[in-house]
């Protein structure tokens, strides 16, 4: 077997089990990448409390926009998870097949999904991989060329002010504007000096966050 080059295709229904195995990866690759904006979005909260204690009201209008991009991207993932999880039922429906007739069957659902699957990605490797197994195996339809030409994610809306204020209102208890201000034209200059500084290691901060979040989301 393979001595002239030939390489023995795969059995059936070990193919399966194999793209089953890797849907289950990648959908725990998902959770994780849903924790870890979890996990940054709750120190942005921690930051905008801060903010808002000290009145610094354009610092928080910028990471409540963190937020809502960072929910965005939340439910892009969870719409991923969704879809991988239907392939996999699919792929069970295929075991069912292979030991009725002994051999893979063509499923529209499973090439609408992953369709969908190769655009995103957290995942688009894995699936333009599997994708190309199951056009040879017959499973899918030979996918549109633009599929995979295409790969880059639809770009996230930018936040509306509407939900920047949502989040603020959610966040602050909607006491971000009785705050008093950061800065007080009445202060010494040395005192002024520290506040800019403070206001330098914000803005450090927010730039810092903006990255990991936006990171998370790419």
């Amino acid at each position: 077997m393979g001595l002239f080059g030939k390489t023995p295709q795969k059995d059936p229904k070990e193919q399966v089990q194999e793209w089953t195995r890797n849907l289950t990866k990648e959908s725990r690759k998902l959770d994780r990448q849903i924790r870890s904006i979890e996990r940054e979005e709750l120190k942005v909260k921690r930051s905008i409390k801060e903010a808002a204690k000290k009145g610094q009201k354009d610092v928080c209008k910028v990471l409540a926009k963190e937020i809502v991009n960072s929910r965005k991207a939340k439910t892009r993932i969870h719409t991923s998870k969704a879809q991988l999880n239907s392939v996999s039922m699919q792929m069970k429906n295929q075991l069912a097949v292979i030991r009725m007739s002994g051999a893979l069957s063509k499923s529209t659902e499973v090439m609408k999904y992953m369709q969908q699957l190769c655009k995103v990605s957290e995942v688009q490797a894995t699936m333009m991989e599997m994708s190309k197994e199951m056009m040879k195996a017959g499973i899918i339809e030979e996918m549109l060329e633009d599929t995979f030409e295409s790969m880059e994610d639809d770009d996230l809306e930018e936040a509306s002010s509407e939900e920047v204020e949502k989040i603020l209102f959610e966040i602050t208890a909607n006491h971000l504007s009785d705050a008093p201000k950061a800065v007080n034209d009445d202060l010494p200059a040395g005192a002024t000096a520290v506040v800019s500084d403070e206001e330098e290691e914000v803005a450090e901060d927010i730039s810092e966050m903006q990255a990991r979040l936006e990171a998370l989301r790419s």
